[in-house]
């Protein structure tokens, strides 16, 4: 009899915490990161992408990378919140849910080359912490105007309750190849001001952090043909082994930084998502999943097995006998293709991606997007 009340305790007080664990009811969501991620940023600040950039969901350039959705988009989705603004844009934007402080190019640590020499985004880690603060006091202010200034903007207390997603990383791993910067000196410096900006985050009320680490950059067709001349080694399915490695290693020192903060910050809950395994799993039975050409740019030119030229990109145009035509076509079926533009994902992978991350299947600890708060 004693056992059997011991087990019914025991049952009941599971199905209480799993209870309380299928609602964090995150009422907002802050996100940092870079093209990834970024609904808007970049587009807002330096001039809209170009069409096919949307085709698929949007129907017209939404400030994506895309044709279509990105997997912050489907992770708002699933709380049942609106996309999210972004931070830089000031037409039609709603942060009453949120904000995204997320720009293409951007990396974890500033650059000194600027974008219009072909560098990388001026909207570093650090600074898209400095919007947020911002971004936290003056939406306050702002919404002491009540109105529609008000319904615009962040409740007080959703700082506190939102959940802080990152997914930024791979700039700076491009940025090693190009730069010929050492990983090893490179990496731990960025994992510094990662866990700097995180702190920050905390201490302006921040709780719920939802982490991703960077994908296989091997796998992707503008690292493939730049690289190419240089015959490095492939794997089984074509991805370039040495690029492979490189954020293997970015990874493990980054799952390593998330585990430090879970000690510095033990009131926080910390998911760190290990999205490259997710996504090299795509790569590798891509068949399977329904994708076609797994390593073939959807919105490219130049035909080919990778169909990637690094100087006509997606939605460029060119004369061709004294006509203005478009050169970066969109392919015929995006759903069946896994990378979008050479350098991005479409909106089919990303939610192929975004469908498995959420299970918690590639998350320490393994636990879904929906008990991220770990209650």
């Amino acid at each position: 009899m004693n056992l059997l009340i011991t087990i019914l305790c025991l049952t009941l007080l599971l199905s209480i915490q799993t209870s309380s664990c299928r609602s964090c009811n995150f009422p907002a969501i802050i996100n940092l990161g870079d093209s990834n991620s970024d609904t808007g940023g970049l587009s807002a600040t330096f001039g809209p992408f170009p069409p096919p950039n949307g085709e698929t969901f949007f129907h017209i350039p939404a400030g994506r990378v895309s044709d279509g959705r990105l997997i912050i988009d489907f992770i708002a989705e699933s709380f049942g919140l609106p996309y999210l603004s972004a931070y830089l844009d000031s037409l039609g934007t709603n942060f009453s849910h949120g904000a995204n402080f997320a720009t293409s190019g951007s990396t974890i640590m500033p650059q000194r080359t600027p974008l219009n020499q072909g560098g990388y985004s001026p909207f570093s880690l650090d600074v898209q912490f400095s919007q947020f603060s911002q971004f936290k006091s003056r939406s306050q202010m702002i919404s002491k105007r009540g109105g529609v200034f008000k319904s615009l903007m962040p409740m007080e207390d959703y700082f506190s309750k939102a959940l802080y997603t990152f997914d930024i990383g791979q700039n700076d791993l491009t940025l090693l190849y190009v730069a010929n910067e050492s990983a090893d000196a490179y990496i731990p410096k960025a994992m510094e001001q990662f866990s700097t900006v995180v702190k920050g985050v905390y201490e302006k009320g921040g709780r719920y952090f939802w982490i991703h680490n960077t994908g296989p950059l091997g796998c992707l067709t503008y690292v493939l043909v730049r690289v190419l001349r240089s015959m490095p080694e492939l794997d089984s399915i074509g991805c370039a082994v040495v690029f492979n490695e490189l954020a293997q290693k970015f990874n493990r020192m980054l799952n390593q930084t998330v585990s430090q903060l879970r000690k510095d910050l033990p009131f926080a809950a910390f998911t760190y998502v290990d999205v490259y395994s997710a996504k090299y799993s795509l790569f590798t039975q891509a068949e399977k999943y329904g994708f076609e050409n797994p390593l073939r740019t959807c919105c490219g030119y130049g035909g080919g097995a990778y169909n990637f030229d690094q100087n006509v990109r997606c939605g460029d145009k060119g004369n061709v006998g004294g006509v203005e035509v478009l050169l970066g076509k969109s392919c015929m079926n995006p759903q069946r293709a896994i990378i979008w533009d050479g350098v991005h994902y479409t909106e089919a992978a990303n939610k192929w991606v975004f469908n498995q991350i959420a299970t918690g299947k590639f998350s320490d600890p393994p636990v879904p997007l929906s008990q991220a708060c770990h209650c």
